[in-house]
């Protein structure tokens, strides 16, 4: 697939450029708007990273120009990092948005998802790859051990039904296991830390459940 960087700044587009190539993308830069839309034209582009604060042509107008002729994904990378500037960008037409300084794993997985190359799961803050086993709370790495990310999953899929100690140590450890229900509510209580406690629901008595409205 064949991605567009348009991005004044030289570091940001080595950074990129060298993410997507690892990943095996083909990639093209532009060091301005009206680069970035001679690219657009000339080839044949599957998404575009456009930064917002660009000489000669700015990435709104660039934005609007690329959806207005086309169904390319356009992701907006820029360091405006207000509600209104959000507003602005989604509403210009860009598919996605996010704010500088980025985690480069967070962006390369955004990108996978607008082309639905990844399995992508959004919990309020929270993303999730859920087949490199990774989660990020608002751009930033979770370190969460096997068991913990096994428990989420398992909450996350059975979202709006409370799961039992049981059902979860069943899920999680496996018939086999022959340890004591406490340790899902020791496990529960350090993923509840790492991804926050309005995420992991006790109810109390029965279990633990991830709402259906998330």
């Amino acid at each position: 697939m064949n991605i567009l960087i348009a991005d004044d700044s030289p570091e940001i587009v080595h950074i990129v450029s060298a993410y997507l190539k690892k990943d095996g993308f083909t990639v093209f830069t532009a060091s301005n708007g009206e680069e970035a839309l001679d690219i657009f034209y000339q080839k044949k582009i599957d998404l575009a990273i456009i930064d917002w604060m660009m000489p000669k042509i700015d990435g709104i107008e660039v934005t609007k120009t690329i959806k207005a002729e086309s169904p390319v994904k356009v992701l907006m990378l820029t360091a405006k990092n207000t509600g209104a500037d959000e507003f602005l960008s989604l509403t210009s037409g860009a598919d996605d948005y996010i704010t500088k300084p980025f985690h480069p794993q967070v962006l390369m997985l955004r990108i996978k998802k607008l082309l639905g190359l990844a399995q992508t799961i959004l919990i309020q803050d929270l993303m999730i790859d859920s087949t490199n086993m990774k989660v990020w709370k608002k751009d930033e790495i979770i370190d969460l051990t096997k068991k913990e990310f096994e428990l989420l999953m398992m909450l996350f899929k059975n979202r709006g039904t409370i799961l039992t100690r049981e059902q979860l140590l069943i899920g999680v450890w496996g018939m086999e296991y022959d340890g004591v229900e406490r340790t899902v509510d020791t496990h529960i209580r350090r993923l509840r830390e790492k991804v926050g406690t309005s995420i992991v629901h006790t109810k109390r008595g029965v279990g633990y459940t991830i709402e259906n409205e998330i």
